[in-house]
């Protein structure tokens, strides 16, 4: 009886430790989950390391009210932090339109906690929602999009902000402020069937959970934030981590053989990044180690231009030297001059200087020698890079009064625009089957004109080479200079590669 007595006393106990540990057990990057609210059906949660995607199944009444019902995948945070996912149901024929899927930020995990979540419902309808206090109403802000697809939730002090967008859409935005969680919250992700007898199941792809950069961002900003080395694959826009550091590496190259991209880090060096075994090793440049993010593979893959600082020659200066490392030739006699392109022949070499307190694109043999100035407009120029077939340099100005790209002949004539939108448009890199190119966009409230600096909002787009039809989005990044500013294209025109940023406590 005594043993009986005890077994009804210890087993609520262990259950419940069983419990707790159930909910505390990692998932990804999260800590745990739980169903929050009151005998709410339980839901589970899976992530798929082969595809970097979380399967989350949940029931519950609703998430509206003064109480919420869910399951919830979540990890404590401080401070600010920008959370990014692509989310969809697995089924869009649920049993409730009002079935949800998307981020959530909280002060706890009771039901009635004070909460922000960004939401998509099964109808399509896609809100921001928010309870300011513990136990208070629900409140809603409507977006005029629907069936969104791409949900990001940014937290600043006590300003949300909700960003949604179908996915190769831009974003619709909405914010809503004086929302005082506290300062440690649970954040995360989470799916509510609207019908506690129903469990309904998300997919959430390409997650991120951003802690941003802390300053203000200028031009100047030195490049201190941890990197995300990613593919994409063109035609479905799915991403993949496959290189985490918490500091700054930038700008991937791909290699011809499609076996490693090369990239430079915060301090100068260079490295190629094996693509099998997903480790990188220094690439020798001899004494030139100073060098930037504006390096470039030749067209036969024997060779890289590099671009590194040389302060008594006035800034940035070329070199040239092999892929495997070697001893670096210098091409530019004098800086600023950032190397953005080679010729398909190997015979030349395009990049941005600064030679008469204008930036402007020059030519110059991969020999050295005579520079050509192939652009006067007054204005920035900068990022020239070759088509594949050789009849077009593809560049960026800003002499339309917006950064947009243009082209123009190899010698320099018949200059055009390609790109005219309500956005600042860099760096655009042409695709080695010549069809298609991809650059990167800064939202015009977030930069001037001339300036690409890093830790910003920004979207990859691509567009036709002829830039016929409206630029789709491939990728919504925090990011900016360093993302993309050189060619990055695998040699099947399948994937491209990119660093998107965030601060990982280095």
């Amino acid at each position: 009886m005594k043993t009986k007595r005890l077994l009804q006393t210890a087993l609520p106990v262990l259950a419940l430790l069983f419990s707790l540990s159930v909910s505390a057990q990692k998932i990804g990057v999260f800590d745990g989950q739980t169903d929050v609210g009151k005998n709410v059906k339980p839901g589970s949660a899976t992530f798929i390391p082969q595809n970097q995607q979380y399967v989350i199944s949940g029931a519950g009444t609703n998430i509206w009210g003064n109480q919420d019902e869910f399951h919830f995948v979540w990890k404590k945070m401080k401070g600010d932090f920008i959370l990014y996912a692509r989310a969809e149901f697995a089924g869009w024929n649920g049993v409730e339109e009002h079935r949800k899927v998307g981020w959530m930020v909280r002060k706890n995990l009771n039901g009635n906690s004070a909460q922000v979540n960004a939401v998509v419902h099964g109808d399509g309808l896609t809100s921001l929602q928010y309870r300011k206090t513990d136990g208070a109403t629900t409140e809603e802000t409507r977006f005029k999009i629907t069936h969104a697809n791409i949900i990001q939730l940014e937290r600043k002090g006590n300003t949300y902000t909700m960003r949604a967008a179908k996915y190769g859409e831009p974003f619709a935005t909405e914010t809503i402020t004086n929302v005082a969680l506290g300062d440690d919250v649970y954040v995360g992700l989470f799916v509510g069937s609207h019908n506690a007898d129903v469990t309904e199941t998300g997919i959430f792809r390409d997650v991120r959970i951003t802690v941003p950069y802390a300053g203000e961002v200028n031009q100047s900003t030195q490049m201190t934030l941890g990197s995300n080395l990613e593919l994409l694959e063109i035609a479905t826009g799915n991403r993949e981590i496959i290189y985490s550091i918490p500091y700054s590496i930038q700008a991937p190259n791909w290699t011809k053989d499609g076996k490693s991209l090369i990239y430079n880090d915060s301090k100068g060096l260079m490295y190629n990044f094996d693509l099998a075994s997903r480790q990188p090793k220094p690439l020798n440049t001899g004494e030139v180690k100073s060098n930037n993010n504006d390096h470039v593979l030749s067209f036969d893959g024997k060779m890289i231009g590099l671009s590194s600082w040389v302060k008594e020659l006035g800034g940035s200066i070329v070199y040239t030297v092999p892929i495997t490392g070697g001893t670096p030739k210098q091409i530019t006699p004098k800086g600023p001059s950032y190397l953005h392109g080679w010729s398909p022949d190997g015979k030349s070499l395009v990049f941005c200087g600064d030679r008469d307190g204008e930036f402007d694109v020059y030519k110059v043999p991969v020999t050295g020698g005579k520079e050509t100035r192939l652009t006067s407009t007054k204005g920035l120029d900068d990022g020239p890079e070759y088509t594949p077939d050789g009849k077009y340099i593809y560049f960026n100005s800003v002499r339309s009064g917006l950064m947009q790209i243009w082209r123009m002949r190899p010698d320099g004539s018949n200059q055009e625009q390609i790109t005219n939108d309500d956005y600042n448009n860099w760096f655009a890199h042409i695709s080695p089957d010549g069809k298609m190119m991809v650059f990167l966009t800064f939202l015009k409230s977030e930069v001037e004109p001339g300036a690409h600096p890093p830790y910003k909002h920004v979207y990859i787009r691509l567009l036709p080479i002829d830039g016929k039809g409206t630029p789709k989005v491939l990728a919504y990044v925090y990011g900016g200079q360093g993302s993309m500013n050189t060619p990055s294209w695998s040699p099947d025109s399948k994937h491209i590669a990119f660093v998107s940023n965030s601060d990982m406590g280095n």
